[in-house]
Formats: C-alpha cells, structure tokens, sequence
C-alpha cells in the first residue's frame, strides 16, 4: 500500500536513507538482572528517591555530548517505587544478579531467525543515559548476534546487530526541570533489533517495522500489547546527517514522520546554504545580543510576558522554585540574531519553520515549557504590533535582524538565549545529529542531541557468559517457521496475506499449526477461525486470550465429530473463554451438543405454526424463513442446518 503524503517529495531524487532499532519485550518470568518480576505495572508507589545526574569520562577520556546537553537541563529526577517490582538493584544500590539466561535464550532465538552469526561471548557493557530514565545512568546492553538479514520486496534488509538489554523507566510527567518516572517496566529484559540503512521510503520503513514485529512474536516470547514493542527510526538525506525519530509507538506513524523527517532536513540543507550565501559559515559569523525588557513587557497584550500572568501560571500548575523552577527572578529577555531576520521563519517540517527547532531546544534544554514556549519576529502574534515595534527597539534591531522573546526565570532564559545561539549555530552546517520526539501527525520535536560511541564502555559488574555450539544448536532444533515461509504456506491454502499477518503479530499462528497437526484441522479454515471470528470476538470484549491451547484442540477435534457444531461457534467460543478450564466434552453436555436431541423432528411442527400466527401475511417463503429461524435457535449447534431446513420444508409440504 503507497501512502500518499503532502506536500510530494521525491525520495530517490533527495538520497532518503533509513533504518530502524527496534525494542521488544521478552516473555520472562524476571528481570533481566534481578529477581524483580517482569511484566508487574502498577499505579501506586510505597516510596520516592530524587536524584541528579552528572556525566562522567568514557574510557578514552571523553565526555559524550548527550551526556552534557542533558547535564545542562538540571533536572531533578523523582523515581516512583513500588516494593513488589523494585529492589535495590534497580536503585544501583546493589550489583547486579547474573543476566538473566532465558532472556539471552530467546535473544539468541532472534538471532537465529535472523540469520544472525551468533557470538562466542555474550559481554555486558554500560550505555550511558543522563535522561533520568535509568536511575543508574547508564543501560546494560549486550551484543548476542550481528550481520544478519532478511528478505524484503524482492531484496534483503540488513540486520546490524541485535542486543539484549534492559528496559527504562516510565515516565509520569516532565515539567520544567522536575521529572518523574516510574520503575515498574525498569530492568524488564527486551531485545533490539537493528537494521542497515536500507530503507528508501516511509512505506517500506513501515512495512519493516511491521516485518521485524512477526519475526520477534514468531518465536512466542515476547510480550504483547501497547508499549510490549517500540522502535527508533533514523533517517538521513543526501547531504544531511542520521536523525533518530524516538520511541515510534505504532508502525503506522512512520510514513508520515519519516516524509516530515525528509522534508525538514532538505529545507534545513536549504537554509545552511542560504546563511552561506549570506556571510553565515561558522559559529564566528551567528552573534546574538540579549536585552532585558521584564519593565518594557510589564504593560504588554501578550499575556505571558507579563509578572502576574507568570505568578498565575506557577501558581496554577504549582510549580516550586528549586524543583520545577530555575533560579532567580522572573525575566523576559529579547534575544536580537543580527542579520537573520529570513531565518526565522524559514520551512522546515510541513506547517513548521525554523522557529519551531529554537523553540524545542528552550523547552528541552533551558525548561521553559509554558506556550508558545517563545514569540518571535518572523510570526508575531495578531494584534500585537506595537509590542514588536517596543521591543525591537528595545534590542536594537535593525530590518534584517531577528527578534526571539524568551521569558521565565532569570537562569533559564539566560540558557534559553545561549540556545537560541547555538542551535543558528548548527544552521550553517546543515542538519544536526538529534534525538526528536514523534507525534501522531507526523511531526517531530527536540529531545536531544544524538548519542555518540563515547557513552559506550564495558560493564566491570557483570561476567561474560558462554553460547556454547550445543546450546545455539538446542535452541535451533526448537525454532519455529520463519514468518515469510509460513505467509507462503498459508498463501498456497488460499488464506489472505492480511489474515497471516494479523496471526503473526498476536499468537493465532501458533494455534492455527497446533489444531492442523493435531487436530487434522483444515487450514484454511483454521487460519479464518481464529484470524477473523475469534479476532471479532475479542475486540467485543470476549476474553478468547484466556482459553488454553489443549482447549481449542479439543474444539476443533469436536467440530470434526459432528460439523454441525461449526454453526455454534460464537456461543462455544463464548463458554470457553467464561470457563476457561472447563473440558470441551463437559461444556458440549452443558449446551446439549453432545449428541443429536432426541424427538428433535416433533418439535418442527410447532416451530412452523408459531411462525404462522408470527406473520403479518401468509406468504410461504417468509413463513418458511421464520419457522427455520426458530427451529435453529433451539438447534443450532446440535443439528446441521441443511438438515433443519430439509425438516422444515417437510412439515410444509405435509400441512398443504
């Protein structure tokens, strides 16, 4: 399927280039480095514990560049913590257990599915993270297989590598310089599987997303569900440089954030081009010059620059100085860009501008999030022109000069300004390395700048664990259909390529096999049972999910028996899941279908007089339909319809 995306671009003519990292939660009984229990989320906590992050030296001596963007946010860091799936571990108060073996089983089991060249050596390392999301500050990840691949529209998609690591934190909330975080989901193990830059259009990154999603379910070991599965998604353009779009919740989001990605870094190529055509080369020739109009703003029609209107916004989102709140008084600075009046306003994203990319740098990095988090010259605000002419003015600026308004506590806009600078900075070389946060209309906004290898460093706490040749093979000997030679095989029986897949992706796969193998079971039928009937069921609330796999053998051995219970599906199905240990043979006896109803035919008499009195005429057709309606409410399941049909028609023919 092409999605068909505004405004056009032509991705082999701009060199589109993409990738993806994808994140899925293992199906373990634990966590990956504790014996916390994984997959226990929980909405209380029995304690708190605030912490501040500072970076620290990679091996080589050098500080990572997230690692100081995110220093320079001063977050306070508040983690939530609940006594049944925390421990001290997760606090980095206690070294870590041995890693979890089943996690690196099924990792392996990845790896093998992938055509993976497995290591000889599992080695923990320490991935730094500053974000607060890991209270420890860093993530232990480990490589298990690389070079792997898979085949793809007729060619093959690159697997780099694929780790197994711990997953983060969640978060509660982020305002300003306070941010919370539960640690439920912290330490459940999860793989990622990383993909070559082979991806050349928001179609086929979704299409990919969703291909690497039924190889991970494949194996039937990993978890299911909203946030069970996420992935990263890096694109690039001819020119620009690799932008991780974080954290994409749904595959169907990519095409419209990796077309938004496209466009903003081929208008940001644009615009280094242009400052270059003006003077701008080099962070010596971008200057800013800052002006402090807290009395000027004191009488202004935008409200946000007034004192009282701030003291209402921290009253009424109760935000605390020294938490939410940087240091010092409330300001508003006029931030004047010499010479970059046309920068400002500049496209980047679809329905963005360049605006926008300094307004995400003061949110993230200086936590001033109240909206429009800045004004700025290029799209003043309506009504409010004798504000821009005082405040011009007031910084000095001449035709050709920007004008960016920045407001909240002293420190902060002063980080803000400092911001402002240094992203125009990054303007004149192009795209910078970023981390951007996805939203469902295919946007993006800053969240940091991207991570390099100096976070990167061995885990001194952790012991290298051995994948012997007997294990890999052991595993091997248990591995499952790959997804594309299933899809195959299903095809061939006539079922639709969107069926396989939607039993792929949640599990039916594994049973549809199981009640054709043990149950002799027609696959075609078997593959529309549980890929549209009982899927239809469960998105009425019927809780199919809970029925164990022996149970729907046993169903589909007794819908062989007797086909006519075929015709009682819902209502079987419906049982089953409301007394999921309930046998089959018990629940047949419960709804009499357990054998054919004795003196059944007796009753057909009855059914066709009270369809007499019922009609509003005696046309015989519509008397017929009635009276087989009511017959089958009583039969269904135990009689097969042809046969209630052939009855009905008789005790006509017989009145006549």
């Amino acid at each position: 399927m092409t999605c068909r995306l505004e405004p056009p671009l032509d991705y082999a003519a701009v060199g589109l280039m993409s990738g993806l990292e994808v994140h899925q939660q293992l199906l373990t009984e634990r966590k990956l480095f504790c014996q916390c229990p994984a997959g226990r989320y929980t909405r209380t906590h029995d304690g708190t514990v605030l912490r501040h992050m500072r970076p620290t030296l990679s091996e080589l001596g050098v500080y990572d560049g997230t690692a100081l963007m995110e220093f320079k946010t001063r977050k306070h860091i508040v983690y939530l913590l609940n006594r049944e799936n925390t421990c001290t571990y997760e606090m980095d108060d206690t070294p870590p257990f041995p890693v979890n073996q089943a996690a690196v089983d099924v990792a392996v089991e990845q790896c093998l599915m992938l055509g993976c060249d497995i290591v000889d050596e599992v080695h923990i390392a320490r991935k730094q993270y500053l974000d607060g999301s890991i209270p420890t500050g860093f993530q232990r990840t480990a490589i298990v297989g690389v070079n792997g691949r898979l085949p793809f529209r007729g060619r093959t998609l690159s697997i780099t590598q694929v780790s197994v690591e711990e997953d983060s934190c969640r978060e509660v909330s982020d305002r300003g310089h306070l941010i919370v975080w539960r640690t439920d989901r912290l330490g459940m193990p999860l793989i990622e599987t990383v993909t070559g830059p082979d991806l050349r259009t928001p179609d086929e990154v979704e299409e990919a997303i969703l291909l690497v999603g039924r190889v991970c379910r494949s194996t039937g070991h990993v978890r299911v569900g909203m946030g069970a599965s996420r992935q990263d998604v890096n694109v690039s353009v001819r020119g620009g440089r690799r932008v991780e779009i974080k954290g994409v919740p749904q595959a169907g989001w990519a095409p419209r954030l990796v077309h938004g990605e496209a466009w903003r870094q081929v208008n940001l190529l644009g615009l280094r081009d242009e400052l270059h055509r003006r003077g701008f080369r080099s962070s010596d020739d971008v200057r800013i010059e800052t002006a402090d109009v807290t009395g000027l703003a004191a009488g202004s029609s935008l409200a946000p620059l007034r004192p009282e209107a701030w003291e209402s916004f921290v009253r009424d989102e109760g935000r605390r100085a020294g938490f939410e709140l940087g240091p010092g008084p409330f300001r508003v600075l006029a931030v004047r860009l010499p010479g970059l009046a046309f920068a400002l306003g500049w496209p980047t994203q679809p329905g963005r501008t360049f605006a926008d990319e300094l307004a995400g740098r003061v949110r993230v990095i200086a936590g001033l999030d109240q909206p429009p988090i800045l004004f700025h010259s290029a799209a003043w605000p309506d009504g409010a022109g004798e504000d821009l002419g005082r405040l011009r003015e007031a910084a000095r600026c001449r035709d050709e000069d920007g004008l960016v308004v920045v407001w909240g506590t002293e420190r902060d806009v002063r980080t803000a300004a400092d911001e402002v600078r240094l992203r125009c900075v990054d303007a004149t070389d192009g795209v910078p390395h970023e981390t951007r946060q996805p939203f469902a209309d295919g946007t993006t906004d800053f969240e940091r700048i991207l991570p390099g290898p100096d976070r990167m460093y061995p885990d001194t706490d952790s012991p290298p664990t051995r994948l012997t040749r007997e294990r890999v093979e052991r595993l091997r000997s248990t591995l499952p259909e790959r997804p594309w030679e299933r899809e195959a095989r299903y095809v061939a029986a006539g079922v639709p390529v969107q069926v396989v897949h939607y039993l792929v992706r949640r599990g039916g796969a594994v049973l549809v096999d199981r009640v054709v193998a043990e149950a002799r079971a027609d696959l075609r039928f078997a593959a529309f049972f549980f890929g549209e009937r009982v899927k239809a069921l469960r998105r009425a609330g019927v809780a199919v999910d809970r029925v164990p796999a022996e149970a729907w053998v046993g169903l589909f051995h007794a819908l062989a028996v007797r086909p006519a219970r075929r015709e009682a599906w819902a209502t079987l199905v419906r049982r089953m899941a409301s007394h999921p240990g309930e046998s089959v043979a018990v629940l047949l006896a419960e709804l009499g279908m357990d054998d054919e109803p004795a003196g059944w035919r007796t009753a057909v008499p009855r059914c066709l007089e009270a369809a007499e009195r019922e009609a509003y005429d005696h046309d015989p057709g519509r008397v017929l339909r009635l009276a087989t309606g009511r017959a089958m409410d009583a039969l269904r399941g135990k009689i097969p319809a042809r046969t209630v049909v052939e009855a009905v028609k008789t005790a006509v023919e017989l009145r006549q």
